[in-house]
C-alpha cells in the first residue's frame, strides 16, 4: 500500500510546482532579467534607462490593451501595427503638412482608429470573415493608404515638399510633451499608461459591461441565448482595439518627433506577445489587463537590455518569437 501513497504524493506535488510557475512565472522572468542586466550591463540601473523602458512600455501597453480587448471577445487583431503606423503618420501630417493645433492632431488619428476597429468589425462581425483574415486584410490595406499618401517618405519638420518649398508646420511642444514631457519626474506617457490600465482593469472587473465582455467570448452561442447582444460587444471590442492602437501612435510620434512609414509594425509582435503573457500573471488563464502590463514590462526590459547587449535587431525577433511560443504553451497547459 506504500507505493501507491508515494505515487500520489508525487502526482501531487508536480501539479502544484507547474501552477506556483503558471502563477508567478512571469515576475519571476522579470525580476531575473532585470538582476541578469543589472549585473551585466553598467548602464542599465540608470534614471535615463529606465525613463527609456517605461515609454517603451507605455506605447507597446496601449496597443496590447487593444489586443486584450479583441481576446477578451475571443477574436483576434493583427491590424493594430498598421493602424499604430497610420495615426502616427496622420498625426505628423496634420502638425507638419497642415498646420493644426493639439485637438486636431489628437481628434484625426484618433478617429482613424476607430475607422479601422469598424471596418473590422463589419469584416467580421456582419461579412463572417474570420477575423485573422479580416484583420490581416485590413492591416494590408492601411499599409497601402499611408505608403500611397506618403509615398514612403517620412514627414518631419522642415522636410521638402514636391512644389520645392518646405513643409509650413512643425511639431509643437504641445504635442512632443506627451512622449517627451514628464510629470514630478515621471514621463507623462507612463502616466497615462497608467491611468489607461487602472481604468480599463476596473472595468472589465467590476462593471456588467466589463462582465458581458467575458461572457460573450467564453461562450458566443449561450451568451446570445441569454439576452447578450453578443454583435454590438464584439464591435465595441475592435473598435477599442483601433482606438488604443491610434493613442499608441500618437505617443510613438511625440516621441520620436516625426512620421515614419511603418514605424508601428514591430508593436503587432509585442503588443500580442504581452497580450498573450498576460493569461499567465497570476493564473489568470484569460486574457487581463493587468497581466497584460506585466507582459509588457518582460518584453520592455528584456528588448531594452538586448540593445545595450548590442544583439541585432533581427535575433531580438527571434527571442520574441520563443517567448510568444512559451506563453501560448503555458496558456494552452493551464486549460488542459
Amino acid at each position: 500500500m506504500a507505493q501507491p501513497a508515494v505515487s500520489v504524493a508525487k502526482k501531487k506535488q508536480a501539479p502544484s510546482l507547474l501552477e506556483f510557475l503558471y502563477k508567478h512565472g512571469t515576475l519571476l522572468a522579470i525580476l531575473v532579467v532585470i538582476a541578469y542586466f543589472g549585473i551585466t550591463q553598467d548602464r542599465f540601473f540608470t534614471y535615463e534607462n529606465f525613463s527609456d523602458i517605461l515609454r517603451s512600455i507605455s506605447i507597446v501597453t496601449l496597443v496590447a490593451i487593444g489586443i486584450t480587448f479583441s481576446l477578451i471577445v475571443d477574436g483576434f487583431d493583427l491590424s493594430v501595427g498598421s493602424t499604430v503606423s497610420l495615426a502616427t503618420i496622420a498625426s505628423a501630417a496634420a502638425l507638419v503638412l497642415y498646420r493644426q493645433e493639439i485637438l486636431v492632431t489628437l481628434l484625426v488619428p484618433l478617429l482613424l482608429g476607430i475607422a479601422v476597429g469598424l471596418l473590422n468589425s463589419l469584416l467580421i462581425v456582419k461579412l463572417k470573415l474570420p477575423d485573422l483574415l479580416a484583420t490581416l486584410a485590413t492591416m494590408y490595406a492601411i499599409n497601402g493608404v499611408q505608403l500611397t499618401y506618403t509615398k514612403g517618405f517620412s514627414i518631419y519638420n522642415d522636410m521638402p515638399l514636391p512644389d520645392g518649398g518646405t513643409a509650413p508646420g512643425k511639431f509643437i511642444p504641445s504635442f512632443l510633451f506627451i512622449g517627451q514631457g514628464e510629470v514630478f519626474g515621471i514621463p507623462f506617457s507612463v502616466l497615462l499608461m497608467l491611468i489607461i490600465v487602472i481604468a480599463s482593469h476596473l472595468f472589465l472587473t467590476y462593471t456588467k459591461p466589463g462582465r458581458l465582455f467575458y461572457m460573450t467570448g467564453e461562450n458566443l452561442e449561450a451568451a446570445r441565448l441569454s439576452g447578450i447582444p453578443v454583435n454590438r460587444y464584439r464591435t465595441y471590442a475592435y473598435v477599442i482595439s483601433g482606438f488604443f492602437a491610434a493613442l499608441g501612435g500618437i505617443v510613438l510620434a511625440s516621441r520620436i518627433g516625426t512620421g515614419q512609414v511603418s514605424a508601428g509594425a514591430s508593436f503587432l509582435m509585442d503588443g500580442v506577445a504581452a497580450a498573450y503573457i498576460g493569461f499567465s500573471v497570476f493564473g489568470a488563464g484569460k486574457p487581463n489587463v493587468i497581466g497584460t502590463l506585466f507582459g509588457s514590462i518582460l518584453m520592455g526590459v528584456l528588448l531594452n537590455g538586448l540593445t545595450m547587449m548590442n544583439v541585432p535587431y533581427y535575433a531580438q525577433d527571434i527571442i520574441k518569437g520563443v517567448i510568444l511560443v512559451g506563453a501560448l504553451a503555458l496558456s494552452h497547459i493551464q486549460k488542459k
